[in-house]
């Protein structure tokens, strides 16, 4: 309890600093991926010191590379958004899925204790299943039903287990700089005359710009825990199909075909609610028609 203690009244004493002449240093691993991107255009490098991280720079299940990383470059923040989340490739190959999204996040846990560094972890709604009948909150009782899932809820699990200070932040959907479903409903534009859009999977279309906005307020403040961080509302695929188009003015130019798909590795009902952001008295993230709308303005619809 003591140790505990220090350890927030040294948090305490960084931050003072940072409010004066000391940046924070924060650390983004996966830094390459949609979240981390997001943040290196959110944070302002005249506030924080960000340095970034991907394979080359840093491998997470490498607790010997972890340590010698941390014990050098001290970071005072560390972001983990390095994740292997490709659901076919997890269960093809378990022991790769379980090393980078259990035992490298053990790596960093154990790595954030030693410095005395807040840790803040991407997690992901696929450590729930499809029985609900209402959005999962952060108290629901998680069952993935994937390797992915259960190899991410493992990493949650190393986190509360072996870090002081953690916040874990689930999303979903998530779409920003690099491939996604936004990406891949415009490429088809032109390109083929129809496409299959499932009508059965419900789920919250969320910016990552939104979610770098959530995790800059925890850099910043004194909170921890468990918390959902998505955009407000809910559709399913083909509504947010319908979306993409309508923002992007190409109605009409490709077919949409609602399908009911079923997808054995990830959940048909996956929404979540951000309970906790709204008991801490957190904003929440944009509602997700506006949050895409601005996306798809600022980035001209298509990278």
């Amino acid at each position: 309890m003591v140790a505990l203690f220090l350890g927030f009244a040294e948090w305490g004493l960084r931050r003072k600093k940072n409010g004066g002449r000391t940046m924070l240093n924060v650390l983004i691993t996966g830094a390459q991926g949609h979240v981390g991107s997001a943040l290196q255009q959110l944070l302002d490098s005249r506030e924080y010191r960000i340095l970034t991280t991907d394979m080359d720079e840093m491998d997470i299940t490498d607790l010997e590379h972890v340590n010698q990383y941390m014990r050098i470059n001290r970071p005072d923040v560390i972001i983990n958004c390095a994740s292997l989340t490709d659901v076919e490739a997890c269960e093809a190959n378990p022991d790769k899925a379980y090393n980078v999204n259990a035992i490298g996040v053990r790596n960093l846990a154990k790595a954030a204790e030693e410095i005395n560094a807040k840790l803040i972890h991407m997690s992901t709604d696929d450590v729930f299943n499809s029985r609900a009948d209402r959005p999962y909150n952060e108290f629901d009782e998680t069952n993935p039903k994937s390797v992915y899932g259960k190899s991410k809820l493992a990493g949650e699990k190393f986190v509360t287990q072996l870090c002081s200070r953690f916040v874990i932040i689930r999303s979903s959907w998530n779409y920003g700089i690099g491939k996604d479903f936004v990406d891949e409903v415009l490429r088809a534009v032109g390109v083929v005359p129809s496409l299959e859009v499932a009508r059965n999977r419900y789920g919250v279309p969320t910016s990552t710009k939104e979610v770098a906005k959530v995790i800059q307020y925890f850099i910043d403040n004194d909170e921890y825990g468990l918390y959902h961080a998505v955009c407000k509302g809910s559709c399913n695929r083909y509504e947010y199909a319908q979306a993409i188009l309508e923002y992007t003015g190409n109605t009409g130019k490709l077919e949409l075909v609602p399908v009911d798909k079923t997808d054995v590795l990830r959940p048909d009902y996956c929404v979540l609610d951000n309970m906790m952001l709204r008991l801490t008295g957190i904003e929440e993230p944009a509602e997700w028609r506006t949050a895409l709308k601005e996306y798809l303005e600022e980035t001209g619809g298509l990278e």
